[in-house]
């Protein structure tokens, strides 16, 4: 059986369907998902809702986090600021494969005007799924994190 995360989500206005769907979906499969918001279509500052998932995975009080908006990039560039977070923007199967692998992402940030839902939803189970292959990637980890 795979493993179980705790795991903090959060979205914009333009990326509630999908992390509503996506939220339902990690509780089927067993994960502990808490949402960070926002509740609705109603238009939203997106950094009020994508902050706190991203603070959330620094303190440690989550293993992973998961963004939405439109495009994504607003959210990965917020939950980026923060010490500690190492969020992969993803599009397709190989960027949140190596997002896991190579850069050790604990934020997937992810477009819901970018992809259709089943993509998203295939992104999301890749990224958890998917290891960090450490070695030459560890060195590489702790410089972004400042420690190099």
């Amino acid at each position: 059986m795979p493993k179980s995360y705790s795991i903090a989500i959060g979205s914009d206005h333009a990326g509630f369907k999908y992390k509503e769907e996506i939220r339902e979906a990690l509780e089927v499969l067993g994960h502990n998902v808490t949402d960070f918001g926002t509740h609705s279509e109603e238009p939203v500052d997106y950094p009020l809702f994508i902050r706190p998932v991203a603070e959330a995975v620094a303190r440690g009080e989550f293993e992973r986090g998961i963004v939405l908006g439109g495009s994504g990039n607003g959210e990965a560039m917020v939950a980026n600021r923060l010490k500690g977070i190492r969020c992969a923007l993803c599009w397709n199967a190989e960027s949140a494969r190596l997002g896991r692998q190579h850069n050790n992402a604990n934020v997937l940030s992810l477009g819901q005007r970018m992809m259709p839902l089943e993509t998203a939803l295939e992104l999301v189970r890749i990224w958890l799924d998917t290891p960090f292959e450490g070695g030459r990637h560890e060195r590489r980890i702790a410089l972004i994190d400042g420690a190099g």
